[in-house]
């Protein structure tokens, strides 16, 4: 192993272990010690074209934001623009293919595509020549990203609605059912797709583009044919894992020019090795993968490439096979990619490296930079050229903006869950954000829905979870008179135990931050906060409120077997909050398998050292419906941590300092501890799927705590009672006593309640 790979592996070494340093931890948080961002908001050049600043608007993958025939829509222009008027100086479109008919997995049937689509015909070039134009119009850049497909990892519903394999550069299983082959394209079929890539990149500068951004990581086509874990051809000219990605670059230049910028996205390593370890040995899925590209062969890669026309790079590490490595959710420490754009761009410039414009090749970071005294510092220190955000511009899209203002504390954090961002796009969505509802929605709510009530009210909130909060903020500012009332002493709901593992820092970043709001607005004059209160609904109604909104969350399940109500029996959310509930403890049981009971176990296992600790959860699966790449780490380092893990298990009592559990132990039971391979949509079935046989046993666990996190029921008795009495003209049931769910949810129904009321 070379000196660069042993980097990685120091890098990948600490994903699962930093927050464990509170001085980590505190680096964490939004501050503006480094304001002014002298760094941050000075020009950069790129081949001939000048950005304005250093901030680079991630490709966030513009899935259903275009019309069915490819054409970009006034919501995609409006999601551009509204990141345009917030300040990135350089803002990248997500995956465009160019393979249509090439690569089944990318087109649907009748060539209708989710993709935006720049190669069908000439009517798709008015979208994308808008959203070049709402971009300059704020001073911004835009590229457009070029992909020449997904390969193994695209949906294999191709072979079932078109009778054709999936394709990739050798034959690979497929990411989604692995039973599934990947057929190898020909070399033929590959010329096609280079040539196709120049066509785009010519349509594109001639559509007012201002530059072309190939997406050559994490486990797509192009990586795929560039890399040695996937390209297993002996025969062709594409057997040379470097010919393709450079193929592609000599035809873009080709076509456009010498001026006209070249981006390319890249990932230092796969880090299959140093995620899974003896496994990319035993397991047939990943021994399949062990020939992955070392991160020296990726410098020798990038030579090649800015030789043949690259102007711009930004990289990362991993692939789908380690999802939570290119999607970085919110347990990933800050900056988490730094060094790995240090080790690119200090190998630039000892080997002297230029563009061919003559220009040194500037070097952009990703993973988590949404804080702005880390991007400043990052820029100062030589670490990288640019910073590159995504989710914290998706979650406020002012954050160039506030930061150049020096107003950092009024920046709306991301949370890390991705449950809006990515987890929506698998599930046939569009990017959208939990913290922040007009993401992805801009055509629709553009600030008119803020607009001052006709006929301005009083409105009650009962409960200041993050759908009351969000309710209570949006009436506010319509000019309502609104109570917000909370039967606990702050506010927050269960973003206060849902805060209490220093994983989940990002989401006390966001309870922070919803406390100032409602503090501002309780200093606007609109917003009184009653702490401590929980009213009736008789209390309500005697109030004359024009509305009531019902935000009271929801109540934990406690299953209904023998010796539940035994002392050391608590639930999760309980312990949170009161965590000294389990000092000394040596031995605890987990039950249910959600993110809750597995963001508990890491928890109780990592930082308050229980040494015996178990999860227990009735499903098949663990954390089923979670985004892969939140899902994915949990597990992982659950299993690092020694936190046993047993599905298809049930709870059947607790007795004397020991828990029974109806186990089934058959073969066919799934490995929970399965990170490589992805859990499907519930509305995608998989033939291949191996039916789990019953074959049950009663196991004892000791436990000197029991923790319950088996989901809960909304606590909507307020609501019904408020509707009994006819409390108020007007009553909406929003969050958690609605239905209990996400933050998405509560943030995106409190939002709606607070416009309409």
């Amino acid at each position: 192993m070379g000196e660069t790979q042993e980097r990685v592996g120091r890098m990948s070494g600490r994903f699962g272990s930093w927050y464990l340093d509170p001085k980590e931890v505190e680096g964490a948080r939004m501050s503006a010690r480094l304001h002014p961002y002298d760094k941050l908001f000075s020009p950069i050049r790129v081949n001939r074209l000048e950005i304005k600043n250093r901030i680079v608007l991630a490709p966030m993958g513009n899935f259903s934001m275009a019309e069915e025939t490819g054409r970009p829509s006034s919501r995609m222009a409006e999601y551009f623009a509204a990141r345009a008027a917030g300040g990135a100086g350089l803002l990248t479109s997500g995956l465009v293919p160019v393979s249509h008919g090439i690569d089944p997995s990318v087109t649907e049937p009748d060539g209708l595509s989710y993709f935006p689509r720049i190669d069908r015909s000439r009517t798709n070039f008015a979208g994308w020549r808008e959203i070049a134009s709402r971009c300059r119009e704020h001073g911004a850049r835009f590229f457009i990203q070029l992909t020449p497909g997904l390969g193994r990892v695209g949906s294999p519903e191709c072979l079932v609605t078109k009778r054709r394999l999936p394709v990739s550069a050798s034959w690979n299983p497929n990411f989604y059912m692995p039973l599934v082959p990947c057929r190898p394209l020909s070399d033929r079929e590959l010329r096609r797709i280079v040539r196709r890539t120049g066509q785009a990149a010519a349509d594109a500068k001639a559509a007012g583009i201002d530059g072309v951004y190939l997406h050559g990581h994490e486990g797509y086509l192009l990586e795929q044919l560039s890399n040695r874990a996937f390209n297993r051809r002996r025969l062709g000219a594409f057997s040379d894992w470097k010919a393709f990605g450079t193929a592609l670059v000599r035809e873009i230049r080709g076509r456009t020019g010498d001026e006209y910028p070249i981006m390319y996205r890249i990932d230092l390593s796969l880090a299959l090795a140093e995620t899974y370890g003896d496994r990319m040995r035993t397991v047939p899925r990943l021994r399949r993968f062990a020939g992955e590209r070392g991160a020296e062969e990726t410098l020798d890669l990038l030579e090649s490439l800015v030789a043949a026309g690259v102007d711009l790079v930004d990289v990362d590490l991993g692939c789908y096979d380690n999802w939570w490595l290119p999607h970085p959710p919110g347990p990933m420490p800050p900056g988490c990619y730094l060094d790995a754009a240090r080790i690119v761009k200090e190998h630039f410039e000892r080997k002297g490296i230029r563009s061919n414009a003559g220009l040194q090749v500037p070097v952009v970071a990703v993973g988590k930079l949404g804080f702005p005294d880390l991007a400043e510092r990052a820029l100062r220190d030589g670490a990288c050229d640019m910073v590159m955000l995504g989710r914290p511009l998706l979650a406020d899209p002012e954050w160039p903006n506030k930061a150049f203002a020096g107003r950092v504390d009024r920046i709306r954090p991301c949370i890390g869950d991705q449950e809006g961002c990515l987890g929506e796009l698998v599930e046939g969505g569009r990017p959208c954000c939990a913290v922040n509802p007009r993401t992805g929605f801009e055509d629709r709510l553009n600030g008119s829905e803020l607009s001052p009530a006709r006929r301005p009210g009083r409105i009650a909130v009962v409960g200041a979870g993050p759908a009351g909060v969000t309710a209570a903020l949006a009436a506010s500012r319509r000019g309502h008179r609104v109570t917000l009332f909370e039967a606990r002493r702050g506010i927050g709901g269960m973003l206060v135990p849902g805060s209490r593992p220093a994983i989940k820092f990002e989401v006390a970043n966001y309870l922070e931050w919803l406390q100032r709001e409602v503090e501002g607005a309780r200093d606007e004059g609109n917003l009184a906060l009653e702490l401590g209160r929980a009213p009736t609904a008789a209390e309500l109604k005697s109030g004359g409120y024009d509305a009531i909104v019902v935000a009271t969350g929801s109540r934990p399940v406690r299953p209904a077997v023998p010796g539940i109500d035994d002392p050391r029996v608590v639930q999760a959310v309980d312990l949170l909050r009161e965590p000294e509930r389990a000092r000394g403890v040596r031995r605890a049981v987990v039950v249910g398998g959600g993110t809750v009971g597995c963001e508990t176990a890491l928890w109780l296992a990592r930082e308050l050292g229980v040494r015996e600790l178990s999860l227990v959860e009735m499903l098949p699966r663990l954390m089923p419906g979670v985004c892969t790449a939140n899902r994915g780490w949990l597990i992982h380092y659950m299993e690092e941590a020694g936190v046993r893990l047993w599905n298809c298990a049930r709870l059947a009592e607790v007795r004397n300092g020991e828990v029974r559990v109806i186990r089934n132990v058959s073969r066919t039971v799934p490995d929970p501890r399965v990170t490589w391979e992805p859990l499907l949509p519930e509305n995608v079935p998989n033939p291949f799927a191996r039916r789990i046989r019953v074959e049950e046993r009663e196991e004892t666990l000791g436990a000197d705590i029991v923790v319950l996190a088996a989901g809960a029921r909304p606590e909507d008795g307020l609501y019904k009672e408020c509707v009994a009495a006819c409390a108020a003209p007007l009553i909406r049931n929003v969050g958690d006593s609605h239905k209990p769910g996400r933050v998405l949810e509560a943030v995106r129904s409190g939002y709606a309640a607070g416009t309409t009321v």
